[in-house]
């Protein structure tokens, strides 16, 4: 939290974008905790609400348009040799190439959410060569309303800003089963549409 504050105190806004560039690609900070903070910070009037949103979503965009780079430059060796060391483990790569497998686009929208995809996700976008309009149409509105959701919480939670860790880890479960179901009523579709294609 010093950490935060620091970085809020001594470089305002710009300190937003620096810090989630750096969260996006996988380095140890607390994204949610960082935007509920700076919504904190409006609700104290020290920041102003319609730029603290704007840098934060730069901020995101940022962060999430040079993870889609590296993974377009790179590829799987970078992620494999580096991923360790952005807290990107193995297990998440390949839990979530398979997700990204069935659900890519999806993926990229709602990944902003879930903890320990939206890292990867745009990586595996860069990797499987989505086009950056592809890309960009689905990561940048998640990263829009993934920046809104948690500054806005965080200004209307005031000094119980802190509270967010309850309620994130709540409102993670219901995404996730959200995420799921969505998942598992688009694969049927589209199963029952390659069966109706096949029979003539």
């Amino acid at each position: 939290m010093h950490q935060l504050s620091y970085l809020i105190a001594h470089f305002g806004y710009m300190g937003i974008i620096i810090a989630l560039i750096g969260g996006i690609i996988g380095l140890p900070i607390p994204d949610e905790v960082l935007l509920t903070y700076v919504g904190y910070n409006v609700f104290q009037g020290n920041l102003s609400y319609i730029p603290s949103l704007l840098c934060a979503a730069a901020g995101a965009c940022g962060g999430i348009t040079l993870s889609y780079l590296l993974g377009v430059k790179l590829g799987v060796p970078f992620l494999n040799r580096y991923g360790p060391k952005l807290h990107i483990t193995e297990e998440r790569v390949n839990r979530t190439k398979k997700l990204f497998m069935k659900m890519g686009p999806f993926l990229l929208f709602i990944g902003f959410f879930i903890p320990g995809i939206r890292h990867i996700t745009a990586y595996l976008a860069g990797i499987n060569s989505y086009t950056y309009k592809k890309f960009a149409l689905f990561a940048y509105s998640g990263a829009v309303i993934w920046c809104f959701s948690f500054i806005t919480l965080g200004r209307i939670l005031g000094e119980n800003w802190t509270a967010v860790s309850g309620y994130f880890s709540r409102y993670s479960i219901i995404l996730i089963i959200l995420f799921i179901l969505v998942t598992i009523i688009i694969y049927t579709y589209q199963r029952k549409r390659r069966i109706r294609l096949r029979t003539p």
